[in-house]
């Protein structure tokens, strides 16, 4: 099996992910609205780009390189060729053809993702691999959606329950340590069955749905700040610390977003749109990315992250900037709105730098 990870190198999955990172902010920064080249036209593709170029390909390749065997590579070319594929349609001034066969390919992409987890439960059939395969298939139910015509802000819950339960899944992967008591097990399947009714009822019932989800939210929250060994780590020094306080501060984030789901039930444009899913996106997915990224890139990558102080700048960057868009959204304050959008993306790409610039080899015993 080692020989087969061998085989394939993650690096260039990993920078097609970047790319489409890259563009995905670009494209959020001409949402917000900033006037840059080509930006109007990317910015409807904003969505599709972060969740299914940027996360949907690194989160495969993360699998893939777990599971050596080469056919779990074809997750991350298909999601990879989607971004390409979206981004030519795009040129050529066809946005429907964009939706239509980047949503395809990534959903295609997303059945080999799936698969990967098909083969992990049947060689462990634990909780949390059940609850990062059942994100998988938001993934690949969400992207067939936006091939097949269906508008975004359909989609986004679906998006957004594949990267709540991978994330979710991911800490009770790395939260065995914790024996969770019989209560404990209760309040997180109350959670969980909330969070599948909110987006499933949210087609027929769009407000009712969106409440749903709001609470399971809310509760997931509470159940991840409470039982994950981050309240312990956070006592560590060093990136042990840092990723503690980014998880810890996520929750939060999660939970904010639940609760403006529950103000703002159904909404599929303007300030409480932009508040209710950047608060998940941006406040819970990228503060996520932030804490993991010293810890998984080097398994991928095989260097070291030089852990630097200079890590929290973008981290606090990041919150505050989050804090005066969602400002600026609940009070309906164009310009806060946008320069909070702004210095999400300033935030991100400082992060991106210090981890880059914080990369070294691996030093081998015996050399």
């Amino acid at each position: 099996m080692n020989q087969e990870i061998n085989k394939i190198n993650p690096v260039p999955f990993i920078l097609l992910g970047a790319a489409s990172l890259l563009l995905a902010l670009w494209a959020g920064l001409g949402r917000v609205p900033f006037a840059l080249p080509v930006g109007m036209e990317l910015a409807m593709l904003h969505g599709p780009l972060m969740v299914g170029g940027f996360l949907g390909t690194v989160i495969a390749v993360e699998r893939a390189s777990a599971i050596g065997q080469r056919w779990a590579w074809m997750g991350p070319v298909l999601t990879g060729l989607g971004t390409v594929i979206m981004l030519a349609h795009l040129a050529a001034g066809d946005l429907p053809g964009a939706y239509r066969f980047g949503g395809i390919l990534f959903s295609l992409g997303g059945i080999f993702y799936a698969a990967v987890f098909g083969v992990i439960i049947k060689r462990q059939p634990t909780l949390f691999n059940w609850v990062m395969g059942l994100g998988a298939i938001f993934f690949v139910v969400g992207n067939l959606m936006l091939g097949l015509g269906k508008p975004v802000y359909q989609v986004v819950p679906l998006w957004a329950a594949y990267l709540v339960l991978t994330i979710t899944g991911e800490r009770l992967e790395l939260n065995r340590l914790l024996a969770p008591k019989a209560g404990d097990r209760a309040l997180f399947f109350a959670a969980l069955l909330l969070l599948i009714a909110g987006v499933l009822i949210g087609f027929a019932v769009p407000v009712l749905g969106s409440r749903l989800w709001g609470v399971g939210l809310m509760v997931m929250s509470g159940w991840l700040f409470w039982r994950d060994i981050a309240r312990k780590t956070i006592k560590a020094p060093g990136v042990t610390r840092f990723t503690a306080i980014s998880l810890l501060s996520g929750y939060v984030w999660l939970f904010m977003s639940g609760g403006l789901n529950m103000g703002f039930p159904g909404e599929v444009a303007g300030f409480a749109y932009d508040g209710v899913w950047h608060s998940l996106f941006v406040g819970f997915v990228m503060t996520m990315i932030f804490g993991h990224a010293p810890i998984i890139v080097p398994a991928l990558t095989g260097m070291m992250v030089k852990w630097r102080p200079v890590f929290y700048l973008p981290l606090i960057l990041l919150h505050a900037s989050l804090l005066m868009r969602m400002h600026g959204d609940m009070s309906a304050t164009f310009m806060m709105r946008r320069y909070g959008g702004l210095l999400n993306t300033v935030a991100i790409l400082i992060f991106l730098v210090i981890l880059v610039t914080s990369l070294e080899k691996l030093k081998r015993r015996g050399r």
